[in-house]
């Protein structure tokens, strides 16, 4: 038996022969061409069949995956038309007078190379992308079909990496697990796996003479057994059973209602971080969104997202929850995420600094781009506006201030907008102890524990070596909650957690019977939480 770890990208068991997964790559050679107007011909109708097998792909995902996970096959199709890639594969073709296989090879080597380069890690991810796109390209060229094939029975796929389109032509039913060499968490291919629910592992050292042995992927530890011994296999055969179980049951609560025993109801929503996320939000039943994390707009773009980009983004999501309400946190950068060119002067302690809000109502276009999206989305869907990092009634106001300009601009344009509910997080000590007065001029609250639990506490959270004395549970924070629960309600005001906490299920009892009136968690929480729920009595 051996063993290999790696990190887990879903958590659960899974068993089975090991394939090892070979895209079919073939050397292009460099070949010299004559009639350089008829290459440019060639690749042109080959540009416009590799769309056309994208657009394939994108219906077939769109029945396996999801609206929101096919959209990668969209962003291929369009990637085969971004200028620059067009001009440099062009410009190889005249220039060097080459075939049109190594003009796209040399391209998409160079653009890969470039993604790959970057800092961060979405980007990074992106090349992959890149090479799909390109390799897609000199098989059409070429003549060759991409793959797909596993064989006749289900398989743990083994490979280097996997680009989207390969995942999404294998058959399903033949799919147990995916172990990569490489690939992010922020990939496309790892969103797919939790979509699909079956375990993943990145980052291990593969070998190509594993194929056909016989596996163990533990998505719990993010280890890999390769010919387990008999106590091992059994072992997990056993955590199988006992996941199939759990599942099974879970399911049985799908479409219940998220009430106690004695019959009070609870708003169960979900966290997000992007549109991609929606998926399984309603994969797991969630009632709703309580946090669209809208700053994944901001730390994936090179520059200022423009209005037309948001209002897209958020009018996606907004039509893919059919009414069921979506929570869009406005900008919250700062802190530990930094965005480049918004061109942030360094601070000796930054979680306490130019943040947030604060630096939303400092630049107020930028807020008033982001709003103005947010309100013309909401004529979509049922979207609710929450600002993070209050900490007065003053911000409240500016901030209703502007919402009403806006509001003004769209009527004299004639642009419609929903009736959006507006609300800010509860994540400062201030904003707790005034948290009488801020009900008065909000329609509810979502206390964000985490930053409140480091405030609370004057703990840094992203210090590691204070791990040991960083306690959400201390009656400090919870006494915080009780106070913001008290107050919210007794001025109207709903109140909902939206930070990790809300998932401590250790603490969902003692919540409920504060009054909190919604939790949201991460997607894969819904069910858990619901069963609790219902099994409480108050």
């Amino acid at each position: 038996m051996e063993v290999y770890q790696g990190k887990s990208i879903l958590k659960g068991i899974a068993i089975g022969k090991l394939f090892f997964y070979q895209k079919g790559e073939q050397s292009v050679k460099r070949e010299k061409i004559q009639d350089t107007a008829a290459e440019l011909r060639r690749y042109e109708a080959a540009r416009e069949e590799a769309i056309a097998q994208l657009n394939v792909l994108y219906e077939k995902a769109v029945k396996e995956v999801g609206e929101v996970n096919a959209a990668v096959f969209e962003v291929h199709a369009m990637m085969l038309e971004d200028d620059d890639y067009v001009d440099s594969i062009v410009n190889i073709i005249e220039t060097q007078q080459v075939n049109a296989e190594f003009a796209v090879a040399t391209t998409g080597d160079n653009f890969a190379a470039m993604f790959a380069e970057m800092d961060d890690d979405y980007f990074k991810a992106r090349a992959v992308d890149v090479k799909d796109i390109s390799e897609r390209l000199v098989n059409v060229l070429s003549g060759r079909n991409n793959g797909g094939d596993l064989g006749a029975e289900p398989v743990i796929v083994v490979a280097d990496d996997l680009a989207p389109s390969e995942t999404v032509q294998m058959d399903k039913e033949k799919l147990l697990a995916f172990v990569t060499r490489y690939g992010s968490s922020n990939s496309h291919t790892a969103i797919l796996a939790r979509t699909m629910n079956i375990p993943a592992l990145i980052g291990v050292e593969i070998q190509e003479d594993w194929n056909g042995k016989l596996a163990v992927v533990d998505g719990y530890e993010g280890k890999l057994y390769i010919e387990p011994e008999e106590e091992v296999l059994t072992k997990m055969q056993q955590k199988q059973r006992e996941d199939l179980e759990a599942r099974e049951l879970l399911e049985q609560l799908r479409g219940k209602e998220d009430v106690t025993l004695d019959g009070k109801k609870i708003r169960l929503y979900a966290n997000i971080g992007s549109v991609k996320d929606v998926a399984g939000v309603l994969a797991n039943d969630a009632a709703g969104i309580g946090l669209f994390r809208s700053e994944f707009l901001y730390l994936e773009a090179d520059d200022y997202p423009d209005e037309e980009a948001q209002f897209q983004a958020y009018k996606t999501v907004a039509e893919n929850m059919a009414g069921k309400k979506v929570i869009v946190r406005t900008l919250d950068i700062g802190a530990d995420k930094q965005v480049d060119y918004f061109h942030m002067e360094e601070e000796e302690n930054p979680a306490m600094g130019y943040r947030a809000i604060r630096i939303c109502l400092d630049r107020p276009e930028i807020f008033k781009t982001q709003l103005r999206a947010l309100l013309r989305a909401s004529a979509y869907g049922n979207i609710a506006i929450m600002y993070p990092m209050i900490i007065s009634v003053d911000e409240v106001r500016q901030i209703k201030a502007i919402v009403e300009e806006i509001k003004q601009e769209l009527d004299a344009k004639e642009i419609r907008y929903g009736e959006v509910e507006q609300g800010i997080m509860i994540e400062t000590p201030a904003a707790v102890m005034i948290s009488d007065l801020l009900a008065q001029e909000v329609d509810f609250f979502s206390i964000g524990t985490n930053d409140l639990t480091q405030y609370t506490l004057a703990i840094d959270r992203q210090n590691m070596k204070l791990d040991n004395i960083y306690d959400a549970h201390h009656p400090a924070v919870l006494r915080m909650i009780q106070t913001t629960i008290d107050n919210g309600h007794q001025h109207g005001c709903w109140v909902g957690i939206c930070g990790e906490l809300g998932a401590d299920m250790t603490l969902t009892e003692t919540f409920l019977k504060m009054g909190i009136d919604e939790l949201s968690v991460s997607p894969s929480f819904v069910l858990p939480i619901r069963k609790l729920i219902r099994q409480i009595r108050l």
